[in-house]
């Protein structure tokens, strides 16, 4: 078994310890921290929102994986800054009302801060008007939302539906397990991505874009 499918497994099991140690020994042989993320923790917690689909494991099963994860995140995340990129631009993130997941938001959150954005991160159940509000008082860049529930997916169509009301610049992406880019056409957002980097590849482009002379 490679080394990041050891820490995929500890970080299923809920073992702290284990789960960081390995992360340190993976760093020890020059292991990137993006790759022991991509390829060993979000496997991992991929994996047990497929089992908690499945009936094969249970809330508390997940919540302990979700706090080993969680550790693992806080190890890597001094390693995953990109010291070049400063200042780039200014993201409002949060998950949307009624929806009080947040550990693809704080995956994201993290992922934007390495690119060199500010993130102003709102939490959980958070209302369009906060969205909205927050990114005018900021002069904010980008509208990031995030939902895990199929239930609270509309939620980010208001939030679209306001940002073209109050006609602010900011562009809205959103993201998580449900949303597809079928989603993001039909409600009108501007950007969806499948998971953390991507979504931080395509901020910094977005930014860009919006920045450009």
């Amino acid at each position: 078994m490679s080394i990041l499918n050891e820490i995929s497994t500890a970080m299923q099991t809920g073992d702290v310890s284990t789960t960081l140690s390995l992360i340190s020994d993976a760093l020890n042989q020059n292991i990137a921290a993006e790759t022991i993320l991509n390829e060993g923790l979000m496997p991992g917690m991929n994996e047990m929102g497929e089992k908690f689909r499945n009936y094969e494991v249970f809330v508390p099963e997940v919540l302990i994986a979700a706090r080993a994860m969680q550790k693992g995140v806080e190890k890597l995340t001094p390693l995953l800054q990109d010291e070049n990129a400063v200042n780039r631009g200014i993201a409002v993130i949060g998950t949307v009302r009624g929806d009080m997941h947040d550990i693809g938001k704080n995956l994201v959150r993290i992922m934007l801060e390495g690119k060199g954005i500010a993130v102003i991160d709102l939490g959980t159940d958070v209302l369009p008007e906060q969205f909205v509000d927050k990114a005018q008082e900021t002069d904010a860049d980008l509208i990031c939302c995030s939902a895990l529930l199929t239930t609270t997916m509309p939620e980010m169509k208001k939030v679209v539906d306001l940002v073209k009301e109050k006609g602010i610049r900011a562009k809205v992406m959103i993201g998580g397990a449900p949303v597809t880019e079928e989603y993001r056409a039909q409600i009108g957002a501007d950007c969806y991505t499948d998971d953390a980097a991507s979504a931080a590849e395509e901020a910094v482009r977005m930014i860009e874009e919006l920045r450009r002379p």
